[in-house]
């Protein structure tokens, strides 16, 4: 099966609406935050002052592990929201930042033009980036679980979230379209924008999705609406509930989360710089490397939450967890030869071993807890994760390559962190095949 043939007939059409609507959010969630990196080629001597390269790119880089720091406020703040108020209206409010934030990135004038306003303006278009994206994933990926099966939870949510590996081939596309219509020099320029004005059409797209998307039937339910069988079990303050009921359940999410933050933000996002300013690759072949990866993984992944609707979440994590410690270093030796056929080897390899991980990671968070906090609790561990290990992982891995003067420092540092979290993930609750892994959440009570 293939992930076009996920939303087949037996979802019912307000289902296959949802899932339409999550794969574009999420899509445009990353598209946003992996442009900014790539682009950072072309950023970083225009909004920055002219001083050696590497100051440079820890210049654009840090701005960009700013952007983080706001995930976990944003995720407070529409976490909140969507457990009080329902997760559709907060959605369509999300996807309306990250467009307008996006599109700004492409409008601020150089250093040269208006000195310290230009790195203040991009900061500023970074921080609205992540305020919306604190609430996006685990957001869009609620309500499409709460929309489907649950025997085939873990197969659609793998298929949404897929869609956060198809910016890089689809930057690559702009990049190379904009440089043979404006030619080089000019892409230089002023062209590296139009991929962000282009990021604000597609946020549009979403948000025209989103306003035909019904509000989740649980949420429903749990809000007192629908039915014989709904009853009223949302909380006033669903924040404290979940840290006062679910504990172990952020535990074992935030575990979940660092890694998988981690392996895709250094894959996704420092590959191509590592690539080019590491390797010495031209960039056009370092990002076509990449992308063959990044297209691997988007066909793979989905197999992965499949498997994990077949032989349960926390055993597929547990694989995946040992697939990216055994891969990881060899991946990134195979890239560092320089050799084209090698590196795209390396972006297959790695892409084939982390997809059973990504795949199941979403299925995991959501599940985690219960429907009156399921929004909130899913977003205080994920974003707290990504703000210490997904933000930081360029500026970290752009660090250890200069510090420890090892091409593999990166390489390391990820398979360090994949130890100490597959480790940990072996005593999470054990999860019953076929079902959802709500174990962690029946264990904690509802008010």
């Amino acid at each position: 099966m293939s992930p076009a043939r996920v939303s087949d007939a037996t979802l019912p059409p307000a289902a296959r609406r949802v899932v339409a609507a999550a794969s574009i959010g999420q899509f445009v969630e990353f598209y946003d935050f992996t442009l900014y990196a790539l682009m950072a080629y072309y950023i970083a001597p225009q909004f920055f002052p002219q001083e050696s390269t590497t100051a440079q790119y820890l210049a654009v880089f840090g701005i960009f592990a700013a952007g983080f720091a706001m995930r976990p406020l944003g995720g407070l703040l529409f976490g909140h929201l969507g457990d009080r108020y329902g997760r559709r209206g907060v959605l369509m409010t999300i996807i309306v930042m990250m467009g307008v934030a996006t599109a700004g990135i492409g409008a601020i004038p150089t250093f040269d033009t208006i000195g310290l306003w230009a790195p203040a303006l991009l900061l500023l278009c970074r921080l609205v980036q992540g305020l919306s994206a604190g609430g996006e994933l685990i957001g869009s990926n609620t309500l499409v679980a709460e929309h489907v099966p649950a025997s085939r939870r873990g197969l659609i949510v793998g298929f949404t979230t897929t869609f956060v590996n198809l910016p890089v081939p689809v930057i690559l596309l702009f990049e190379v379209l904009l440089v043979a219509l404006l030619g080089e020099e000019s892409f230089v320029a002023f062209g590296w924008r139009i991929p962000f004005w282009l990021g604000g059409a597609f946020a549009l797209i979403g948000l025209v999705l989103r306003f035909g998307v019904a509000e989740s039937p649980e949420f429903r339910a749990a809000a007192g609406q629908g039915g014989p069988r709904a009853s009223a079990t949302l909380e006033k303050t669903p924040l404290l509930g979940a840290l006062r009921h679910d504990r172990r359940s952020i535990f074992f999410v935030f575990a979940v989360a660092v890694l998988s933050g981690l392996a895709f933000y250094v894959i996704a996002t420092y590959m191509v710089s590592y690539l080019t300013v590491v390797v010495g690759l031209e960039r056009r072949e370092a990002l076509a490397a990449n992308a063959v990866g990044m297209v691997v993984l988007f066909i793979l992944q989905p197999f992965g939450g499949l498997l994990s609707d077949i032989f349960g979440r926390r055993r597929l994590l547990l694989v995946g967890g040992l697939l990216i410690v055994l891969t990881t270093v060899l991946g990134f030796a195979l890239a560092s030869t320089g050799d084209l056929l090698w590196v795209v080897v390396s972006q297959v390899l790695l892409a084939a071993a982390f997809a059973p991980y990504f795949g199941t990671t979403c299925a995991f968070m959501v599940e985690a807890f219960p429907v009156a906090r399921r929004y909130s609790g899913g977003v205080i561990a994920f974003n707290a994760a990504y703000l210490v290990f997904g933000g930081t992982a360029p500026y970290v891995s752009t660090w250890l390559v200069g510090a420890a003067g090892n091409s593999l420092s990166p390489a390391w540092y990820v398979t360090s962190v994949a130890v100490v979290v597959t480790g940990t993930l072996y005593f999470a609750p054990r999860d019953k095949i076929g079902r959802a892994t709500s174990q962690l959440a029946s264990s904690a009570p509802e008010r």
